[in-house]
């Protein structure tokens, strides 16, 4: 059968139409089933954050968000799942600095996580605190470092395990202050708080939420803490900027899609996700967490992951960091 050139093209014109309406309708519509937001953890950890975000979603939009605990080699496999998923909104992950971690840490990965993982909206920052057992007589990262340096292989250092952002920013540490200590790893934060209350080990960099009660409690001694400025809920302590200038290491989070997600639908979650940040009653929720909100736009949140990747990978690179 023959068709005209003016048929074809009607013919042409006609497929082509649904598909526009359906993206149109898919974007305008959205969400019109419930949203899966990906966890590259086990439940009862930081999941906590995805969690209040989905229920605000939830809420806002007229859907269920779930959060969908995905756990296994340090969030990778969470993070392939989504890679993999349609770019339609409806897979969503909640990932945060191990992902940056991961790109320079394991040299064979399915995917490549700044190419394939659109940066949806970040959501919260928890600093670290640098602290040790009450048998260090050092109460100032001066002092510390001043100790380490008069004793050599004295001093060891928790981390939750290799390749956590504990273990590197405590490498980023000694780099920068020049001083030795072994790495301890242990099998989560809960251990290696342990070891510090102990004393197996005698400094740990370990999340201010895990740790703010035992520094209350004088059960160790906190010096300083990661971020570039004081935190609210410790004002007394310094940063470890102050001591070595360009030090930061924090434990961030933020929500992601697959990429070519449309842009509208990457917008709307943006907004809303921002405005749930910006709740006084999510704030204070947050703020109990040991977490700031940490509200940006989607190109601002992709240059934080970008700069994060570097850094962590210069640490890594220079410092032979290996998953064993």
């Amino acid at each position: 059968m023959k068709f005209s050139r003016r048929r074809l093209l009607q013919l042409a014109l006609g497929a082509a139409a649904p598909a526009v309406v359906v993206r149109r309708a898919s974007a305008e519509g959205y969400p019109s089933r419930p949203v899966h937001i990906l966890f590259g953890f086990p439940p009862g950890g930081n999941d906590v954050f995805a969690r209040l975000i989905g229920q605000w979603l939830s809420v806002r939009l007229g859907q269920s968000f779930v959060v969908d605990n995905r756990p296994g080699a340090a969030s990778n496999i969470a993070t392939e799942i989504a890679v993999r998923s349609a770019p339609d909104g409806y897979t969503l992950l909640f990932f945060g600095t191990a992902s940056a971690i991961n790109a320079a840490l394991y040299d064979k990965l399915n995917f490549d996580f700044t190419r394939d993982i659109a940066p949806v909206a970040g959501i919260a920052g928890v600093p670290l605190v640098l602290e040790v057992h009450p048998s260090v007589p050092a109460k100032t990262v001066s002092e510390l470092i001043a100790y380490t340096k008069a004793n050599p292989g004295k001093l060891n250092y928790a981390s939750p395990g290799n390749g956590t952002v504990p273990h590197v920013a405590g490498e980023l540490f000694k780099m920068m202050a020049g001083v030795e200590m072994a790495h301890v790893p242990f099998r989560g934060d809960a251990p290696a708080m342990t070891a510090l209350l102990g004393g197996q080990v005698q400094v740990y960099l370990g999340t201010l939420s895990g740790s703010i009660a035992h520094i209350r409690s004088g059960e160790i001694r906190a010096l300083a803490v990661t971020t570039r400025t004081r935190v609210e809920v410790l004002p007394e302590l310094p940063p470890v900027n102050d001591v070595l200038p360009g030090f930061e290491a924090s434990v961030w989070f933020g929500i992601g899609a697959p990429k070519d997600t449309p842009v509208d639908i990457v917008g709307k979650l943006n907004s809303e996700v921002n405005a749930g940040l910006a709740d006084p009653k999510m704030k204070a929720k947050f703020a109990d967490l040991g977490g700031d909100a940490l509200a940006m736009a989607p190109a601002d949140f992709g240059a934080l992951i970008a700069q994060e990747t570097a850094k962590w990978g210069k640490v890594i690179r220079t410092t032979g960091i290996r998953i064993d």
